[in-house]
């Protein structure tokens, strides 16, 4: 089945989904001022199949679902360890109108391993097929793709019994990212990006059209070719760099990193209330203003007197106190 996935130029770059970070406002940021062309696909925070099929949880969780077109295409990570869920979940997920369905095969959070779902789906290759055929039988308009890790203790992509990667690759996915740590590594360690490389050869040699995405550690738009040269992955994934940096995306002059401290002082903070504004529209009656502050570390550094700001814009308990707040603060820098 052809779809968006068949479309993209290599190699392309995508945002990661990231729980209580890339939620619906940050994704429209990103989409309007990543330049030219923003991330190739965007994906949702992860969410519970399983929740998805009950109809208390189905409403609150269909505030993760929200999207916009400017974020086209966008893919929905579902996370489940039960087939039946995800055949479900996956048929609300194609009436949404998503263009893809991806499965989180990667989280190394306890809560999700419990339910022998994330990571811990890396144990247990019989099931994760079932799931992948289920989210197919629930979702056959769309292009299925996963997110894991190079294995659970240690890498696994290939071993002498088949191995991590060749399973999946028997499943045709559309797409798999891989994380270049194991379950075990969590986040610890530098990214082992020469196993992204051997992913790729052990694509190639099973004769597979499974798209390979890299992701850990990639820091802008240079890094991230340079990954490509070194691997010959497809895409890259990039995850913690968008923090405070919506322009992340955005290509400079001859291929030079787009920097965005070299923005004027009033531009950022101007979009740091403009983000903060279209959270309270989207999601504030939802989910709680705290959020943002993560946001706010990330946005306020780098330059003299940026401590005092952030420090007080921590304290802020919501929009209108932060734009009083960066109001006076501008008015006191620039005059």
């Amino acid at each position: 089945m052809k779809s968006f996935w068949d479309k993209l130029p290599k190699p392309f770059f995508v945002l990661a989904p990231m729980a209580n970070v890339t939620d619906v406002a940050f994704r429209q940021i990103i989409a309007k001022y990543s330049r030219p062309a923003g991330p190739a696909v965007f994906w949702t925070e992860f969410v519970s199949a399983d929740g998805l099929c009950h109809p208390q949880g189905r409403q609150k969780l269909l505030v993760d679902l929200l999207y916009s077109e400017s974020e086209r295409p966008i893919v929905a990570q579902l996370f489940t360890a039960r087939p039946e869920k995800m055949r479900e979940a996956a048929r609300l997920i194609q009436d949404l109108g998503f263009d893809g369905l991806d499965i989180n095969m990667g989280c190394p959070d306890r809560t999700v391993e419990r339910q022998g779902a994330g990571a811990a789906l890396i144990k247990n290759p019989k099931l994760v097929q079932e799931i992948i055929c289920a989210a197919r039988e629930g979702a056959p308009k769309l292009p299925v793709s996963i997110k894991t890790r190079l294995g659970y203790h240690c890498d696994e992509l290939d071993l002498p019994n088949g191995g991590w990667l060749p399973t999946l690759l028997e499943t045709n996915l559309a797409a798999i990212t891989i994380h270049a740590r194991t379950r075990k590594e969590m986040s610890k360690v530098p990214a082992h990006w020469e196993a992204l490389a051997r992913a790729v050869k052990i694509r190639d040699q099973a004769k597979s059209k499974t798209l390979i995405i890299g992701n850990g550690d990639v820091a802008d738009l240079v890094e991230a070719r340079r990954r490509v040269d070194e691997t010959h992955v497809d895409g890259i994934m990039l995850g913690r760099a968008i923090f405070g940096n919506p322009w992340l995306f955005t290509d400079g002059i001859k291929g030079e990193t787009f920097d965005p401290q070299g923005l004027a002082l009033g531009e950022r903070l101007c979009v740091l209330i403009e983000h903060t504004k279209l959270f309270e529209k989207l999601l504030g009656k939802v989910k709680s203003f705290a959020l943002m502050k993560k946001h706010y570390k990330a946005y306020v550094t780098g330059w003299p007197g940026a401590d005092q700001l952030r420090q007080e814009l921590m304290k802020a308990p919501n929009v209108v106190i932060v734009e009083e707040i960066i109001d006076k603060y501008l008015a006191n820098v620039l005059h």
